[in-house]
């Protein structure tokens, strides 16, 4: 892909984002791992406490690129109006900074309208998110005179799937969407690749089975229109859109759902035309190349870190954030996990305020951190979390112990 985006450009991020020790540390793993294969954490030894800080967090490419994008805009049009279509990332404090500079949003992140768009005018200044949008808001800001393309930061991952979906629908394949209905990535995905052809969602694998059912007879098709409403193309004929399905993803989900999701109506495919992994291709398209290398990365950390014999996790990042939130969802499979979106969510040593995201609301933990020798912690972050957040819960946690190494110790040490 572009030979992988130029060898991974570097982006001027604002300097307030930046953490230099995260940076030393980062920069010395990937010199010592620069094929990526080693995925284990990395230890910041303060004696009675023990960071195991995963192998890939933070910032992605996309999100760099976007913040790049936003502050020069804001930096070269002083005086202008300027307007993001809706959250530039799933992060607070970034959002919050580009409203203190007097960017106002255009949309939620459902896609309700905060500022009509009656109200903007040629003048006007629109910086498309990360996410990207939809071909219907493009039109719509274009007609207006805006330079939609001028100040767009879709990320080039989102765009590759963009361009695997045009791919298969020339091929005569239905899109099958695995991603969350109102979420902005997903709506961009299902606005592009519909275009090309009839184009249906899934949230998640429940929703797989059900579409599976479809597509063998179990179900009466005439029960998908109501079941999926909401989730497939104008004009969608369930008798005949799913004889030939390709999966791509949003792609901030889990890359082993997504998989799974691939896999299991791969093998309904199989099964209803008699077909093996030689002629599969008749019904159904391999779309693997469309999973981001950073949702990968990120989880693969995940997985790694969590082979580590640790008292808990914290993860930080958007409580908005579907790529951080899989990862609160890997940690809490195996040990105590908290969701926080800056370090003065941790109150004091004996008290936490966390998200939970399976009831979508804060709450209060005591005596989260044990009473014992050696405390050992897990520590990672979304793709939309800024490194300098990560760094100030590492040093507001180290500030409850009688630690052993400080931080600019630390900092030496991974220098």
């Amino acid at each position: 892909m572009q030979l992988y985006i130029q060898h991974m450009k570097k982006f001027n991020v604002p300097i307030i984002y930046r953490s230099p020790l995260i940076a030393s540390i980062k920069n010395k793993r990937k010199q010592e791992d620069k094929m990526k294969k080693d995925f284990t954490p990395t230890l910041l030894n303060f004696g009675p406490l023990q960071i195991y800080l995963a192998r890939h967090f933070g910032f992605c490419y996309g999100v760099e690129n976007a913040i790049e994008i936003a502050f020069k805009t804001i930096e070269e049009n002083q005086g202008k109006r300027i307007f993001l279509l809706s959250e530039m990332i799933h992060n607070p404090q970034v959002n919050a900074d580009l409203i203190e500079k007097g960017v106002k949003f255009l949309q939620d992140t459902r896609g309700k309208q905060v500022i009509p768009f009656e109200t903007l005018t040629s003048d006007d200044i629109v910086i498309i998110p990360a996410f990207g949008t939809t071909l219907a808001i493009e039109e719509q800001l274009t007609k207006t005179g805006i330079a939609i393309h001028k100040y767009n930061t879709t990320c080039p991952f989102v765009e590759k799937v963009w361009n695997r979906s045009e791919q298969i629908a020339k091929k005569n394949y239905t899109v099958v969407v695995h991603g969350k209905p109102t979420h902005e990535e997903t709506r961009a995905t299902f606005s592009h690749a519909s275009v090309h052809t009839a184009t249906v969602i899934v949230n998640d694998m429940a929703d797989a089975v059900e579409l599976g059912k479809y597509i063998t007879g179990e179900k009466d098709v005439a029960a998908f229109y109501n079941e999926f409403a909401g989730k497939y193309t104008d004009g969608f004929n369930a008798a005949k859109d799913l004889d030939r399905i390709g999966v791509v993803n949003q792609t901030t989900m889990l890359a082993s759902d997504t998989e799974a999701i691939a896999n299991y109506l791969k093998d309904v495919m199989k099964k209803k035309y008699g077909l093996d992994e030689t002629n599969i291709t008749q019904r159904f398209a391999d779309t693997r190349d469309t999973l981001c290398y950073a949702t990968n990365d990120n989880q693969s950390s995940v997985y790694g870190m969590l082979q580590t014999d640790a008292d808990l996790a914290i993860v930080v990042g958007g409580y908005n954030s579907s790529n951080t939130s899989h990862l609160v969802e890997l940690c809490e499979e195996k040990l105590p996990t908290y969701f926080i979106n800056n370090d003065e969510k941790i109150i004091s040593k004996d008290s936490i305020r966390h998200f939970n995201f399976h009831a979508r609301e804060e709450m209060v933990t005591n005596n989260f951190l044990p009473q014992k020798d050696v405390t050992k912690i897990l520590v990672t972050s979304g793709a939309s979390c800024p490194d300098a957040l990560v760094e100030a819960v590492i040093e507001k946690l180290s500030s409850f112990y009688t630690v052993t190494k400080t931080m600019d110790d630390m900092l030496q040490e991974f220098s």
